[in-house]
């Protein structure tokens, strides 16, 4: 029996050989775009019989009528269109235009931008572009919701009424079957406490042999809430989570605080008003945190590898979640590594450590990716099959806004 020539290959130049045959076949792709433009130009739906240009491409393609209307979509999205004086206007997204030209984006990319741009003013599509580049479409409707964020927050809104409060709900009804049926409607500072209490006893049961935990998630967390209403029972019970008792973190400056003005971040991305954040400081203990500040414990040697609640504060602050580019997992995924490995001689520092999420975690220490701390920013670089150059990357998730 002959070997295959891809057989032949070594693990590099298959995946070298993936990424230039993807990058042809969203090339090609772009040109199909310009084609099903010009259909569109032409009007050979009505032409041909047919109410639109998508119900044709149905039968041509033999594709369902959601694809098919997204593909005229995306095509009037990049291609430039004739006026009646016949003049030729740009299309709509240029520099996605471009990108997906070249081979760089795929129609899901493209789409995701096209979204995202709704919302964001046309100057900043270049940005939106240069982060579809180096990440997966869902991380792009993300990053633009950050860079609207920090394009708007400061924008007066006259005119606009303002939204009816919301208030908690909780409905609870008992079923035949003796079940008690619980539905809540919870506020965004309530919903991350909640999460943030939840999350610790919602996780898999570790194997102790008889295999990995088969429960789904749903499962997981049924039994994770009715753990936690009798933890509630026993208040001084409560479980730890990243080393310390359950946590609500907000992130903002002390000025604004002060001033009563801006927003806080929730751990898990949510921003509230700072007159909220004082009220909640009413009824809470408050740390204040300054990074890189003499009150905090920054580095405790090589005595433990564990890192103790003052330094995951630190982390929390500085990295708002996994620092793995495009991952948007919020602190409370996280478990915090030493950049330089314990085992190897590494210090528990805040100057050695980033945060990461348990599949980012696994990834860094089983792969070529590579992470360092670059004038204090988690920084990473990728293996040199996934970019030959090696050029850093950072997660703009957490800083767009």
């Amino acid at each position: 029996m002959s070997e295959n020539p891809v057989q032949l290959l070594s693990t590099d130049a298959l995946l070298a050989s993936i990424v230039s045959r993807e990058k042809r076949m969203r090339a090609e792709l772009f040109d199909q775009m310009q084609e099903i433009a010009e259909l569109e130009r032409r009007g050979a739906g009505p032409e041909l019989g047919y109410k639109d240009v998508a119900y044709v491409l149905q039968h041509v393609i033999r594709c369902d009528r959601n694809a098919a209307r997204q593909m005229v979509a995306n095509a009037a999205l990049l291609s430039s269109t004739i006026t009646p004086t016949g003049s030729e206007l740009a299309p709509e997204l240029p520099e996605t235009a471009s990108a997906a030209a070249e081979g760089a984006l795929s129609i899901a990319h493209v789409a995701e931008i096209a979204k995202a741009m709704k919302h964001l003013p046309t100057e900043v599509e270049n940005l939106v572009v240069e982060f579809a580049r180096e990440h997966e479409p869902k991380a792009i409707g993300d990053f633009g919701k950050g860079l609207a964020y920090g394009l708007y927050q400061d924008d007066p809104e006259p005119g606009e009424p303002q939204p009816e409060r919301l208030v908690n709900q909780h409905h609870k009804r008992w079923r035949k079957d003796g079940m008690l049926e619980i539905r809540a409607l919870l506020d965004k500072v309530t919903g991350a406490a909640y999460e943030a209490a939840l999350d610790p006893l919602a996780k898999p049961r570790p194997d102790t042999g008889e295999g990995p935990d088969q429960r789904d998630r749903s499962e997981r967390e049924g039994e994770a809430f009715a753990e936690l209403v009798n933890l509630m029972v026993r208040a001084d019970q409560l479980p730890e989570h990243g080393g310390e008792p359950v946590t609500l973190t907000l992130t903002m400056s002390y000025d604004d605080l002060a001033a009563k003005t801006g927003d806080a971040l929730l751990d898990n991305g949510e921003r509230i008003p700072a007159d909220q954040v004082r009220q909640l400081a009413c009824n809470a203990g408050v740390i204040p945190l300054v990074l890189g500040g003499q009150s905090q414990p920054m580095d405790i040697g090589r005595k433990t590898r564990t890192f103790p609640a003052g330094i995951r504060r630190i982390l929390v602050a500085r990295d708002r979640g996994c620092a793995f580019p495009g991952c948007a997992r919020p602190p409370r995924h996280c478990d915090a590594h030493h950049i330089h490995y314990w085992a190897n001689g590494g210090d528990t520092s805040v100057d050695n450590a980033v945060l990461l999420c348990r599949h980012h975690h696994t990834l860094i220490h089983q792969s070529e990716w590579e992470v360092k701390l670059v004038h204090g920013i988690p920084t990473f670089y990728p293996p040199p099959w996934l970019d030959p150059e090696r050029k850093p990357r950072r997660n703009q998730l957490h800083t767009a806004a």
